[in-house]
């Protein structure tokens, strides 16, 4: 499994945490780090940035599932959710991460970095992701509600489609200020320049030429 950290610049210094946390919980998982780590060093990322840039992971297929957040959690929460094809849960212990991936086994988590993030804050972390990756998903909860539930899943999933625009519109319709510092921050890029053939990449670059 791919899973991509993007966290914004308000949880630059919980970064770490959430890798480790990760790299204990998930085994054999792919972790795709391109998070804001270092306030000074690199461009000022929001949840405005890190919702467009976990949908584009998300839907070009670069990643299986995008671990996001902010302060409280609802930012990127609201931003991720405007796109396509992008399932997020607000997360703030293990029994969240449990019920979200049985119940909506969705494809992105919104954690809470800062509200409520003291001492033992990234044993928290380590348990919410053992819950949240601990079996396949979407198994149902409570049992009895399982085919209840794929089915409300599924026509989610189709209404998500119906509800948008194509993602490729999406992109090149997004204002070129968002986009400004999404294009500098190297670890997001250097992953599109690596699908440089792709449609999604193609027209991710070509804001960057204009």
């Amino acid at each position: 499994m791919k899973i991509a950290v993007i966290n914004e610049v308000s949880a630059c210094a919980k970064n770490g945490d959430i890798v480790a946390a990760i790299k204990a919980s998930v085994q054999g998982a792919e972790i795709m780090n391109i998070g804001m780590s270092d306030p000074e060093g690199q461009p000022v990322l929001t949840y405005m940035h890190t919702g467009l840039m976990s949908a584009v992971m998300l839907r070009a297929g670069w990643c299986d599932f995008a671990v996001g957040g902010c302060g409280t959690g609802q930012g990127y929460l609201n931003s991720v959710m405007q796109y396509p094809g992008v399932f997020c849960g607000l997360i703030q212990e293990p029994l969240d991460a449990w019920l979200f991936s049985q119940i909506n086994a969705g494809n992105c988590v919104s954690l809470a970095l800062n509200k409520g993030y003291g001492w033992a804050g990234d044993i928290n972390l380590k348990y919410i992701f053992e819950k949240l990756f601990c079996g396949p998903a979407g198994q149902g909860y409570p049992l009895a509600r399982a085919e209840s539930q794929a089915q409300s899943r599924a026509a989610l999933q189709a209404l998500s489609i119906r509800a948008h625009k194509p993602m490729e519109d999406i992109l090149a319709d997004t204002p070129d200020a968002l986009w400004a510092p999404i294009l500098q921050h190297r670890p997001f890029m250097d992953i599109v320049t690596r699908h440089a053939e792709s449609g999604i990449a193609k027209i991710i670059l070509a804001k960057g030429n204009v």
